[in-house]
């Protein structure tokens, strides 16, 4: 299948099995290696990505759900002043260690920010819900959510 579809603002066009996960297609395909796979079952969220305005597991997502959508990665919001507001704010409270889990949080962390300017602490550990960081521990990751959302104001 002919799958047409936007990635960080930029228009692709690319054959694809239909039924191939969003996640391969990003990382094999497109070159987008901030997307990690972690389970590849749906239960971490190292692959979150934005789909139409929607946080999305990309490993559970098949190419045929993507025609004609608007996906952004970390590649892409990492690009960006709130991408960089976001991964500045995780730097500065300690919200990561190793890195594996950042991007999913970092994407976790965009979707919340684009529905809610100020969450408190409660908004945000639900936000992260599906997000599984095994070495910083949510603590340091709220902080940082609630740290970027501060300096961050008027962007999202």
């Amino acid at each position: 299948m002919k799958l047409e579809f936007t990635v960080n603002g930029e228009a692709r066009s690319i054959e694809v099995d239909p039924l191939r996960r969003l996640l391969d297609i990003l990382r094999d395909d497109l070159a987008l290696t901030g997307t990690k796979e972690g389970c590849g079952e749906g239960e971490c969220g190292a692959c979150s990505v934005i789909v139409e305005g929607k946080l999305v597991n990309s490993c559970l997502v098949p190419a045929t759900q993507c025609a004609g959508a608007e996906v952004l990665t970390v590649d892409g919001l990492s690009e960006s002043e709130r991408g960089e507001m976001i991964t500045e704010s995780f730097a500065l409270m300690h919200g990561a260690q190793c890195g594996f889990c950042t991007p999913g949080m970092v994407m976790a962390a965009e979707a919340l920010l684009r529905e809610q300017n100020d969450p408190d602490e409660e908004a945000v550990r639900e936000g992260l819900a599906g997000n599984i960081c095994r070495c910083t521990g949510y603590d340091m990751i709220v902080d940082a959510i609630q740290d970027a959302a501060k300096r961050g104001k008027g962007l999202w």
